[in-house]
């Protein structure tokens, strides 16, 4: 029995008796879902401000340099290994059960923390409009807990991840209907901010277009500022999670991956150059900095209906992220590192049950409960860190397996481009604080302990040794 003991998976898609029933666009749309959310509406203002200045826009490059990189090796996995579970299922076929339960468990973290985080966000952006219609939530039940606030619970963080995870319990193309409605809505509106907005920039607004400078000093400049946007970019592992609903899963997993990568940067890149256009970079340190900058320069109404609007398409983060989130728990019990009964599929619905129930029940308890502002860059570390990983699985899996067959996807400049995004991706990492780094120790620590005591001995692999 060995830890490094390797899982095959076949090369063409098969039955799971999920249904097959995505498409490409569905998954372009999944991933810009997951993606486009507080990034666009909420970090803009804050890196603009306190990290980058105007050069933001270079941070989001940067950022979409290291995700793109790793959005080539998704590309090459889901064609040549389309198993449910994304990196979880392709580090288990290149480096063995222990790597592959470590990444999926960095990624349960990411996914559980992502839906909690934005949960708590919808629930502050709804509390804030109750308010102005002069409707005011208990002290107690409006916010994470925090005695000496007065606060103990969020309820309507609650509320939400409790619609959330009912919608997502149904049929997959069901669920992403809503989801691609939100999404439209989100072009809307930040088309109508991009078209008001480009009537008010001052040129002026751009300098200093560097004042931090690149690298810059005490946790800021431009490369600071790319460790912190790289939150914006998480979400787009949502699309290999859909592996086992997608009817071409081969060829439209790569485009839905680099599609929603290209589409989100476009957006960012534009929403900042506008934004900080508009507005003077210092003046952006606002939870609400889009609908802000349309106040800024009278267009009151213009800034409601971006805040309402935001409102909305917020949930479609919380959807693609608490769907990526059950199919990662359904993938890992289906291997059995976590309980069989989690991978029961729905007869009526084919989806995932158990395994949406309890991602609904955790992501309840850190959104309800635990205040989440002080976790944020813990996402970025073990996002960062299973990047690291796919990296190199591709430089092992051309090495064990060769150059892909025709018809599937091939990253180029292998082992250049691997070895280019482990750079990039341990530096943003040394970004991080120390104390980050503590709570990543204690994560593996967590997490080593789950496997060894229970994963390790109802593995189907133990079980077929």
């Amino acid at each position: 029995m060995s830890v490094l003991r390797k899982k095959k998976f076949p090369s063409k898609p098969v039955d799971s008796g999920l249904k097959r029933e995505l498409k490409t666009l569905d998954l372009i749309l999944l991933g810009i879902g997951a993606i486009v959310g507080t990034g666009i509406f909420t970090i803009t203002g804050i890196a603009a401000e306190k990290y980058a200045g105007p050069a933001l826009t270079v941070s989001f490059l940067i950022a979409a340099v290291a995700v793109g990189l790793s959005g080539l090796f998704y590309a090459e996995f889901a064609s040549r290994i389309p198993a449910i579970g994304g990196p979880y299922a392709y580090m288990y076929s290149v480096f063995g059960e222990l790597m592959a339960w470590l990444t999926g468990w960095f990624m349960i973290l990411e996914f559980t923390l992502a839906v909690s985080s934005v949960a708590s966000g919808w629930a502050g952006y709804v509390s804030g409009f109750l308010d102005g219609l002069g409707i005011h939530l208990p002290m107690a039940i409006s916010g994470a807990f925090h005695p000496e606030k007065g606060t103990y619970v969020d309820l309507m963080a609650l509320l939400v991840v409790i619609a959330v995870t009912f919608w997502v319990s149904q049929e997959a193309k069901k669920m992403l209907r809503l989801n691609n409605a939100m999404v439209y809505l989100k072009f809307a509106i930040i088309i109508l901010f991009v078209v008001v907005g480009l009537f008010h920039v001052n040129p002026s607004n751009w300098q200093p277009f560097m004042p931090y400078g690149f690298f810059g000093v005490n946790g800021k400049g431009v490369v600071a500022g790319a460790a912190l946007v790289f939150f914006a970019y998480l979400g787009f592992e949502s699309v290999s999670m859909a592996v086992e609903e997608v009817k071409n899963p081969q060829k439209d997993i790569p485009r839905g991956v680099i599609g929603s990568i290209v589409i989100t940067t476009i957006l960012y890149v534009v929403v900042t150059l506008v934004l900080t256009g508009v507005v003077p970079f210092h003046m952006l340190g606002v939870k609400d900095p889009v609908a802000f900058a349309m106040r800024s320069i009278g267009q009151g109404f213009v800034g409601s209906i971006i805040s309402v609007a935001a409102i909305l398409t917020l949930l479609t983060v919380t959807i693609s992220m608490m769907y990526s989130l059950s199919r990662l728990i359904y993938a890992v019990a289906k291997d059995g590192l976590l309980p069989k009964s989690l991978s029961k599929v729905d007869e009526t619905h084919h989806t995932p049950r158990n395994a949406t129930y309890l991602a609904g029940v955790i992501a309840m308890i850190f959104a309800g409960i635990v205040p989440l502002n002080l976790l944020a860059e813990f996402v970025n570390i073990v996002s960062l860190m299973y990047l690291i990983f796919m990296a190199l699985g591709i430089i092992k899996l051309r090495r064990d397996s060769g150059l892909p067959e025709e018809g599937q996807f091939k990253t180029p400049l292998v082992p250049l481009l691997p070895i280019l995004s482990i750079l990039i991706s341990a530096y943003l990492m040394l970004q991080l604080q120390e104390i980050t780094w503590i709570v990543f120790g204690i994560s593996i620590a967590v997490g080593l302990l789950i496997y060894f005591f229970y994963g390790f001995r109802h593995s189907a692999l133990n079980h077929e040794e």
